[in-house]
């Protein structure tokens, strides 16, 4: 009896379905950036922004949520479910009861429910003072009112609740990170809009052939110094003794290691320090103060003081963020229980302490790494006279969620490899047990 051939497509079909809930899931999300609120203004919304010095923070903020700007239904994106998440994940390595519960199954899941909850409040929040600043614009709402605000109210904050689920469902039912991947498909739909604004600082005569040129040699050594980055980690040797496991049965000693990235904090200082270094240029802006106004225009994006302080504030981030994020004693003690140790170190407390040495080095490097990719296309920018859509920030995040995303993928096709490799396998044990029967 020889075993059935199993067909490529049934290998496939399930990664081919998953592709496709992923790609429908970030198309409406795509569309749904693009439906403006009811009774808003969207060129009163957009004309104000512009003049008013906000754009860097609307900018911001447009990148990591859904046309915020543009006051769109889904206006605020993921930022709401983002911030709750951040909350409660530095709250683990602040509050003892919190940090038990994420090492815990049912644990996670009550603190995603807390998180669900806290995504609400937030957006419920964020959507009345947008709506509260829309209404202070001569022109913003067609028909200016309490009504008005409270439909803006509930569409921004129901907008903000069907991001959250369509990123959940992705993340079960389709590939990558749900949430990284609404963020990574808005910065790249905006690769064609700014391409065709280069051709026409080009044509107008703004900046030259050479210097777009130079502009693109720059963009694409920023990308492969931030896969490489990404990718790049410190090894740990790790060494598991021998170990006789009772019936005769012995485990091998095994010799393996623990990856430290080099940029293990990720994207988050960056955000965190420019989200930081914009809001008091963006309030001096709006309150029209002359000595909050001169400090703003002292630290205008692209100048040298705004320049040291933005790396400054993504070094500390760096560490800040990684502290939290890195519980070097909870490895320490699970490499303990399994009767695991570093070479040369002492298990336990000794072995944290060279984790957290390790760390320490290797965080240096990699958080300076990120203030050089976050500030170096601003400069270019100034220099070349043009306004680019698309930072440090934007390439960190494509990079990562792209490069994750790509591994998921490989990971699924593996799997199935090895699946239909097992039924195979089975069917010809069976087969020959049938014979000899």
């Amino acid at each position: 009896m020889t075993a059935p051939k199993v067909p490529a497509l049934a290998i496939d079909s399930e990664l081919r379905r998953k592709l496709l809930f992923t790609a429908l899931a970030l198309l409406i999300y795509r569309v749904g950036a693009h439906i403006a609120a009811p009774g808003v203004n969207v060129q009163a919304l957009a004309d104000f922004i512009r003049n008013s010095g906000a754009a860097g923070f609307f900018g911001l903020y447009d990148m990591l949520g859904g046309g915020l700007s543009r006051a769109t239904v889904f206006a605020l994106g993921v930022m709401p479910y983002i911030s709750a998440s951040i909350i409660f994940q530095l709250a683990g390595g602040v509050i003892p009861s919190i940090g038990k519960m994420q090492k815990d199954e049912e644990g996670r899941k009550r603190l995603t429910q807390w998180t669900r909850y806290t995504t609400v409040l937030i957006a419920l929040t964020q959507a009345y003072t947008f709506a509260l600043f829309t209404e202070s614009i001569p022109g913003a709402f067609t028909s200016p009112g309490f009504g008005s605000r409270m439909i803006m109210v509930v569409t921004l904050t129901a907008g903000a609740i069907f991001v959250m689920w369509l990123g959940e469902q992705i993340t079960e039912r389709g590939i990558g990170n749900g949430q990284s991947l609404l963020i990574t498909f808005s910065i790249l739909e905006r690769l064609w809009p700014s391409t065709l604004q280069l051709a026409g600082f080009v044509k107008g005569g703004v900046v030259s052939p050479l210097g777009v040129l130079f502009y693109f040699a720059i963009t694409i050594a920023v990308i492969a110094a931030v896969v490489a980055m990404t990718i790049a980690s410190r090894r740990i040797p790790v060494q598991i003794p021998r170990k006789v496991m009772g019936r005769g049965r012995i485990r091998e000693g095994q010799k393996t290691f623990i990856p430290i990235r080099i940029i293990t904090a990720g994207v988050m200082p960056i955000i965190f320090a420019q989200t930081i270094i914009i809001v008091p240029g963006t309030i001096a802006n709006f309150l029209k103060i002359p000595a909050l106004s001169d400090m703003a225009a002292f630290f205008a994006p692209g100048t040298a003081p705004y320049n040291l302080v933005f790396a400054l504030m993504i070094v500390l981030f760096s560490y800040f963020y990684t502290s939290i994020i890195f519980n070097s004693v909870d490895l320490s003690e699970n490499l303990k229980k399994q009767g695991a140790f570093v070479p040369g170190v002492r298990p336990g407390a000794a072995t944290a302490d060279y984790i957290d040495g390790v760390l320490a080095r290797v965080t240096l490097p990699g958080s300076l790494f990120l203030a050089f990719i976050a500030i170096l296309p601003m400069v270019v920018s100034r220099k070349l006279g043009i306004q680019s859509q698309f930072g440090g920030t934007s390439v960190l995040i494509v990079v990562g969620v792209l490069l994750d995303t790509i591994a998921q993928v490989d990971q699924h096709r593996t799997l199935r490899k090895y699946d239909s490799f097992m039924k195979t396998g089975r069917v010809k044990f069976r087969g020959r047990q049938q014979r000899f029967m």
